[in-house]
């Protein structure tokens, strides 16, 4: 082992010295990536409104725009909850994560010191190590970013309730003044969602109904005749 290491050059020893721990950090992130995806972590039940039903003091029109109604402060932190949405997008940034510069220093290590050991030249197989470097880290990090995507997929996204049916839980105020709830069945799960409807009569328990608009977390609702 020493006699091998003596009779590496400089630009090899230091190759090494970079590459083998790079190597061993990405070994053991991605045993605990693998051993992590058994554990369920805590997840967010989209179904639960109530944190918006009881704790607002709402003094509703009964003449008021359904528009208005529905495009009010009131529902955008709801739709915050309920769209699951997240605004981080991909960006050339994201490469640069632990995860990122690991990959860099892996790939662009190995990538040299083969083509050293090959007989390239050295600042050649350095330029192609960070080249191919490069590449890798901009590839996991467009991986990680669609793993995410997917993620978020799995969130209840109240927009795909349009032209869905559903049964009235708590009734729900003719001409938007005021809200009721429904339970529908929506993206392979049963959901309660706060709706209003621009329905001259109330709309009673039990009456089933059609989502015809979303609007800022809100739903807006007709008799399903």
């Amino acid at each position: 082992m020493v006699a091998w290491w003596e009779s590496l050059d400089a630009v090899l020893r230091v190759l090494y010295c970079i590459t083998i721990p790079a190597t061993l950090v990405m070994v053991i992130q991605t045993v605990l990536s693998i051993l992590g995806g058994f554990e369920g972590g805590a997840g967010v039940d989209f179904s639960d409104t109530s944190a918006f039903s009881g704790d607002l003091d709402l003094d509703f029109d009964g003449g008021a725009d359904i528009g208005e109604l529905a495009d009010g402060d009131l529902g955008a932190g709801r739709d915050a909850v309920l769209d699951g949405g997240n605004p981080a997008d991909f960006s050339i940034a994201s490469m640069f994560s632990v995860q990122g510069i690991v990959t860099f220093l892996m790939v662009m290590g190995w990538v040299a010191i083969v083509s050293i050991s090959s007989g390239a030249n050295p600042v050649i197989a350095l330029l192609a190590g960070c080249g191919l470097g490069v590449l890798t880290m901009y590839l996991v990090a467009r991986l990680m970013f669609a793993s995410r995507r997917l993620a978020e997929n799995g969130t209840v996204d109240i927009k795909n309730a349009i032209g869905e049916n559903g049964t009235v839980y708590i009734p729900i105020p003719a001409k938007g003044g005021g809200e009721g709830k429904i339970n529908l069945y929506l993206q392979g799960r049963y959901v309660e969602v706060n709706c209003i409807t621009s329905e001259t009569e109330m709309i009673p328990t039990g009456t089933s109904v059609r989502v015809i608009d979303a609007r800022n977390g809100v739903l807006i609702v007709e008799r399903d005749v």
